[in-house]
């Protein structure tokens, strides 16, 4: 999705198209319903500021630090994010933590939370977005260990199908901190 500001521009034009005939679809009618008549606009505005992480030219600015000894354990935990379900382009949206065994590099604590941000806006699995994030540790840094658990809802599980509310938890764990006695300390705290 990378691109100039004109063709992000020409994205936005397509999207409030599609938006006022899907409107049209659904057998809506802005004159009888006015508050539908900058809809589109609306709709396009938030899916380009939703989506921003389509655009592969941009990538959130990391800081990193060199580091000696083995160091311990990096966690932030409580990182709250929200995404859009590749399937039905619904939200799903919760709680992850992110946490690293230090080789040789340092990132800035703040980068565990950029770089959510960053793969949480695209159409996604919750799956694989704790995978991105994972990824994305382990090439600028090269952790000995990286783990990302999310628990989210999911609304396309709650607004259709079975309609019921429950809690998905998924794990990218790899290198050190696969050992099982890292268990207990890779779980997300109860919700407050």
């Amino acid at each position: 999705m990378a691109g100039t500001a004109r063709d992000a521009d020409a994205r936005n034009a397509a999207v409030e198209r599609a938006v006022a005939d899907l409107i049209a679809a659904l057998g809506l009618d802005p004159v009888q319903e006015p508050e539908l008549e900058k809809t589109p606009a609306r709709v396009a505005e938030l899916y380009r500021e939703v989506l921003s992480g389509l655009d592969t030219e941009r990538h959130p600015d990391l800081a990193t630090f060199p580091h000696r000894g083995q160091g311990e354990l990096v966690c932030v935990r409580d990182l709250e994010f929200h995404s859009l379900c590749v399937h039905h382009f619904v939200p799903f949206f919760g709680r992850a933590l992110v946490a690293y065994l230090p080789g040789d590099t340092l990132v800035g604590i703040s980068a565990a939370a950029r770089l959510l941000e960053h793969y949480a806006r695209r159409p996604q699995l919750q799956e694989r977005l704790g995978q991105q994030v994972a990824d994305h540790l382990e090439r600028l840094i090269r952790p000995r260990g990286v783990a990302v658990v999310l628990e989210a809802r999911h609304l396309c599980m709650e607004m259709r199908g079975i309609r019921k509310r429950g809690l998905v938890e998924t794990r990218a764990v790899r290198g050190e901190l696969a050992d099982p006695r890292w268990a207990d300390t890779l779980r997300l705290a109860p919700e407050r």
